[in-house]
């Protein structure tokens, strides 16, 4: 399950990055965001939300980081990605500030995650 967990960190790096990158490309342009931008930002928040799950797992079985700020690191990175869906203003590319923001504040979070868990 570990192992997992790691792999998976790896992803969601990579991921909300691509995310982050293409989000903030499309603004930069005005352009309006296609089908697969959208399935890549789900890609990456669905990886946060399994990265958090597996990461429970690992607690509820005992496991232990060596940094006590490992999960708080998490929690903050599923925060992150859920809040557009709450206070992103309606407006399309304020929207999509909001997202590619998001996701690129996931992956710092993550980063430094990835770093505390050791």
């Amino acid at each position: 399950m570990r192992e997992l967990h790691a792999l998976n960190a790896v992803l969601v790096v990579a991921a909300n990055l691509l995310a982050a990158g293409w989000g903030f490309v499309y603004l930069r342009r005005r352009r309006t965001p296609g089908q697969i931008y959208a399935h890549v930002l789900a890609l990456a928040q669905s990886l946060v939300i399994a990265q958090v799950a597996l990461g429970l797992l690992l607690l509820s079985g005992g496991s232990s980081t060596p940094d006590r700020l490992h999960p708080l690191y998490g929690t903050l990175a599923l925060l992150a990605v859920l809040s557009p869906w709450l206070y992103a203003p309606p407006v399309p590319a304020r929207r999509l500030a909001w997202f590619s923001g998001a996701a690129l504040v996931a992956t710092a979070l993550s980063v430094r995650a990835y770093v505390t868990g050791g």
